[in-house]
């Protein structure tokens, strides 16, 4: 779809990751055909509430412009959540960018907890232990897959 404002003045490249459990970081590029003082705003919700959370820190480039944003305290729900980048120039209107995500679909999970190695000489062979990652939503431990690397020394 073409929106309103100055051709390609929209970000690209929009990516976003949730790490330690709580933490959320943004990036985008500015949009090629932007305005040299377009400065570019993130809004974002889980569509299961109404609040609306503007960036609470951005990143900026060398030029000042916010390139990204970091969150902290961020909820996963199950249901997705819609992100909002506009921006503002003296010169143009700036196109806005729109996306709905699946919060877990962009979580990057702890390690597991708590690894521990037993191995025995009779009969030969090892125990490995674990506990699942912490996370915020996953409240059903089977829906974790694990994949063990061993390589002799």
């Amino acid at each position: 779809p073409v929106f309103a404002g100055k051709e390609e003045s929209a970000i690209e490249n929009f990516s976003c990751v949730i790490y330690n459990v709580s933490l959320m970081n943004c990036t985008w590029q500015a949009g090629r055909g932007a305005p040299g003082d377009t400065q570019y705003f993130l809004y974002w919700r889980n569509l299961r509430d109404d609040n609306e959370m503007e960036c609470e820190l951005y990143m900026k480039d060398e030029s000042g412009r916010n390139t990204g944003c970091r969150f902290k305290n961020v909820r996963i729900e199950d249901g997705k959540a819609y992100f909002l980048v506009n921006g503002s120039s003296k010169d143009s209107v700036i196109q806005f960018y729109d996306e709905y995500i699946q919060l877990y679909k962009i979580e990057i999970l702890t390690p597991p907890l708590n690894v521990t190695v037993h191995c025995t000489r009779d009969p030969a062979g090892c125990k490995v232990t674990w506990q699942p990652p912490l996370t915020s939503h996953v409240k059903n431990e089977d829906c974790f897959r694990y994949e063990i690397s061993i390589k002799n020394k």
